[in-house]
């Protein structure tokens, strides 16, 4: 596939999407391709922080819960997620961190079964993992963690219930919900989805494919910021069912009566703990609103081209790096990541240059392939720069192999 700037440059000025770029701050010079990652933040984001902490909590103050709706930001902002992942707005709230969330959904479906098994697949994103073995701890369970191969095979008479990750965060394969969601009915088990590396890129359809439970991550497509809350997505038909190990005062039917015992509330909101971080959220609806009058099979369409181009530029001008992302757009996210024995000493050459991806150990470099911002000439010059960078080995300066705390 030839693949020229000039045809960069046209397919950018035919893009319905090149609009939403002016919805992003992005500093000159640079190609940022780890939105997947971190998200870059929306021009609506510090405007609209500055009206909530100037006038919101510094005029208002306290009265803001109720007069600038703080209280209701939980639940208003998670069923503007839902669209983006194909739930009803009654059945997403926002609150706590994707950790946190996988351990209040795992711990309250698994106390629905006296199955003896949680499963889980190897190499998934260690937090998931770590979790995981923390609950099988907590109730007696026994972890069984799988090759994803055998995922769909180890469902069966045993398995309590399942903790799997939509889109893996290094390969970018991505499971058959509906196939395994069928799989667990048939099997009288549930799974739990992880969608970090799926909402607001892929096409995800909880409600059409029979998901019971799922979180998700709101820095990385969803553009929340740094440490931006996660969200947790609980079936309408299970949400009565389900108690939340975390039974903080804002989960509390009438948090505001102040009483000893503990009456879980109705439907999502039992799913709350402790007083919900107004900044962040606010700062994650304002990323939000980037996606105001975009679908998300727009997105996966754009993404689609993105990656064709840079899988078959990568293949022409940096042989040396191995994609080990499926190439069937059904079968995958929307990462592309390349496998090299010197990855990280070729990434850290490559944001030395101002082309900013990361690095997964132990031999993985990254590109998110973000279609609200990311042009097809920013991937034209990405990879003329790796290229340049692999041909010249610039990477083997010794400062390149120096690392931080985060990689």
């Amino acid at each position: 596939m030839s693949f020229t700037l000039a045809e960069a440059r046209a397919a950018d000025a035919a893009d319905p999407l090149r609009p939403m770029r002016d919805r992003f701050h992005l500093p000159e010079g640079v190609i940022y391709l780890d939105g997947n990652s971190l998200g870059p933040l929306p021009r609506a984001t510090a405007p609209r922080q500055r009206e909530v902490v100037e006038h919101e909590w510094g005029e208002a103050l306290i009265r803001s819960w109720n007069w600038h709706g703080w209280i209701d930001a939980p639940l208003r902002i998670g069923a503007k997620i839902a669209p983006l992942i194909g739930a009803k707005p009654n059945e997403v709230i926002v609150t706590d961190s994707t950790s946190v969330n996988l351990f209040k959904l795992l711990v309250a479906a698994a106390r629905l079964s006296d199955r003896p098994t949680l499963l889980s697949e190897s190499g998934n994103f260690h937090t998931d993992l770590h979790i995981a073995s923390g609950v099988a701890d907590l109730l007696g369970l026994r972890l069984d963690i799988a090759p994803r191969e055998k995922i769909e095979s180890r469902i069966g008479a045993e398995t309590n219930l399942a903790l799997l990750t939509h889109v893996h965060y290094k390969t970018a394969e991505r499971y058959d919900m509906a196939a395994l969601n069928i799989r667990a009915r048939t099997a009288g088990t549930r799974i739990v989805w992880d969608l970090s590396h799926s909402a607001g890129a892929v096409p995800v359809q909880l409600n059409a494919t029979g998901a019971e439970l799922a979180v998700g991550c709101g820095y990385k497509y969803l553009n929340g910021g740094p440490g931006a809350p996660a969200f947790l997505y609980v079936a309408e038909r299970l949400q009565e069912e389900l108690l939340s190990p975390l039974r903080g005062w804002m989960g509390h039917a009438a948090p505001f009566a102040f009483t000893d015992d503990y009456a879980p509330a109705p439907g999502i909101a039992r799913f709350l703990a402790g007083t919900p971080p107004i900044l962040s959220l606010i700062a994650l609806e304002s990323g939000l609103s980037a996606f105001n009058d975009v679908t998300v099979e727009r997105l996966w369409s754009k993404s689609n081209a993105l990656f064709d181009i840079f899988h078959a530029l990568m293949e022409q001008r940096c042989p040396d790096l191995v994609c080990i992302t499926p190439r069937a757009p059904e079968v995958r996210g929307s990462h592309i990541s390349f496998a090299h024995p010197n990855a990280f000493e070729i990434c850290q050459a490559l944001i030395a240059e101002g082309v900013i991806g990361d690095f997964r150990a132990p031999d993985v470099i990254r590109f998110g392939l973000t279609p609200l911002y990311l042009g097809f000439e920013d991937v034209w010059r990405a990879i003329d720069i790796l290229a340049a960078i692999l041909g010249e080995e610039r990477w083997r300066d010794p400062k390149f192999a120096v690392r931080g705390k985060v990689t």
